[in-house]
């Protein structure tokens, strides 16, 4: 064999011809599959003690010390079969080593589910006589079946993203693949080793050769529930977004108090600041510029802490961040972006934001050019950066979760009794009143307020309105 790789993996899920593709290996020279070695329920195989001496409690115990014996004592290649239920701690090693080759076995989901279903009404997981045949038929349940679907999506873009990131490539084998000897005989050149394409035989027989009309009791059912399914992903909303980090140091706690807020820019940040230093005691008793390590410390100190953060409505998010950061010059603007902006993207900025000549009819054009510009740049299509103060909710709560994610996701509507309501739950007694209005822009924004605005937000940040269920700014309605 070529030195190449020194252990294997098969990842694939019941009913997939797992087990078919383990026989298959077994009788290439120098290959060895030892079953599903990470299976939870036992090692290798049901009847099985151990693998190379490493019983099930030693696996428990240490699953790297099985992983090594699989690569260093089998004589040749060693590999095992992985589904997506089992041991999730060898997972990461495997999928991060180069000289770990991966297998990735695939099927029709609907032929695996509904194999899996007659499997378990029958009890019967491998034929090798005919004559011991068990006969069932499923029935097909679509919410079952989607989780199923589910499940095998899931775990397949997990190994695909970690292949992509660790710049790896992995041989991909079908189902129908698995009775093509010349495909096997490519599998094993692959891995390194030789096998003749007349060699490939077996002794396990399909168990449920038949159309699926006769194995599904509802196939009519099935057929008309699956139409129902968006096979194309046509409904979904593209995203072109940059993966955004936690940004730890924005984050602002109460030095006694167990209150953690998560701020999202360009929302009522100095509203619910203000009432932190006022329920704690002042400003000097808030902390603030943490970083990772800090933010552990005070978590730890800090028992039954409450994390939160605020959602702002998209259209009034976005007229803050134009106001506070591209319409001003003052400290805080952006004022690099701001020439890009009036160059390249057809802003009409006055050079003083007083300028009386700066009505709301300009206002409101220069608005809609920048909600026009969040469009493009949300979507990678422009060379300025994906600022934190624009940047889609949905982004910054994603970025967030890299960390730790806020026990709850308040509205800036309801902050006046969702504050002191959850101060409460943390034994605050004495907790004080919330200010109404948190947005200065607001009322400049429901001057010059149009449905128009409306649809260029939506167009701006879908996922906000579809993920957190926005309707259209209300100029009526406080903040």
């Amino acid at each position: 064999m070529t030195v190449g790789f020194d252990l294997f993996v098969v990842f694939a899920e019941m009913r997939t011809g797992s087990n078919l593709l383990e026989d298959y290996l077994n009788q290439i020279e120098g290959v060895t599959c030892h079953g599903e070695a990470f299976n939870p329920n036992f090692i290798g195989y049901p009847n099985r003690d151990d693998i190379h001496g490493v019983t099930h409690g030693q696996r428990e115990d240490n699953p790297d010390r099985l992983l090594r014996a699989i690569r260093t004592e089998t004589e040749g290649l060693g590999g095992f079969r992985y589904f997506h239920d089992h041991d999730p701690r060898v997972l990461a090693p495997i999928l991060s080593d180069p000289r770990c080759a991966k297998i990735i076995l695939t099927r029709n989901p609907v032929d695996s589910y509904i194999s899996l279903k007659i499997a378990r009404a029958t009890d019967q997981w491998k034929l090798t006589n005919v004559k011991n045949r068990k006969d069932a038929q499923a029935h097909f349940d679509l919410h079952e079946f989607e989780r199923h679907l589910g499940r095998m999506q899931t775990f397949q873009l997990e190994i695909m993203r970690a292949l992509q990131v660790t710049g790896q490539s992995a041989f991909y084998i079908g189902y129908d693949d698995l009775h093509d000897t010349e495909v096997l005989s490519g599998l094993a050149h692959w891995l390194g080793a030789h096998a003749e394409p007349d060699g490939f035989q077996t002794n396990l027989k399909p168990q449920n050769p038949q159309p699926l009309s006769d194995k599904v009791a509802n196939f009519d059912q099935m057929n008309v529930a699956l139409r129902a399914l968006d096979r194309f992903d046509l409904t979904r909303t593209p995203n072109f977004e940059p993966r955004r980090g936690p940004v730890v140091p924005s984050y602002v706690a109460c030095a006694q108090q167990p209150l953690l807020y998560m701020p999202i820019r360009s929302g009522p940040e100095d509203q619910v600041t203000a009432w932190m230093a006022e329920l704690a005691g002042g400003a000097s008793e808030l902390m603030s510029k943490f970083n990772q390590k800090t933010l552990r410390g005070w978590l730890q100190d800090h028992p039954g802490h409450q994390r939160f953060t605020v959602l702002r409505h998209p259209l009034a998010r976005a007229h803050a961040a134009f106001c506070d950061r591209i319409l001003g010059t003052g400290p805080g603007s952006f004022a690099k972006i701001r020439n890009q902006l009036i160059r390249f993207h057809g802003l009409e900025l006055p050079d003083d934001p007083s300028d009386p000549y700066y009505d709301f009819d300009a206002h409101r054009r220069a608005f809609e050019r920048f909600l026009s510009f969040l469009r493009s740049n949300l979507n990678g299509q422009t060379s300025i950066r994906v600022d934190a103060h624009w940047a889609s909710q949905v982004a910054c709560l994603q970025g967030m979760s890299e960390f730790c994610l806020p026990d709850h996701i308040l509205r800036e509507t309801n902050l006046p009794d969702a504050l002191p309501r959850m101060a409460r739950t943390v034994g605050l007694e004495v907790v004080p009143h919330v200010a109404q209005d948190s947005d200065p822009n607001r009322d400049r924004l429901s001057q010059i307020y149009s449905p128009h605005l409306d649809k260029l937000c939506r167009d701006a940040y879908p996922r906000d309105y579809m993920m957190f269920g926005f309707s259209d700014f209300d100029p009526q309605k406080p903040a």
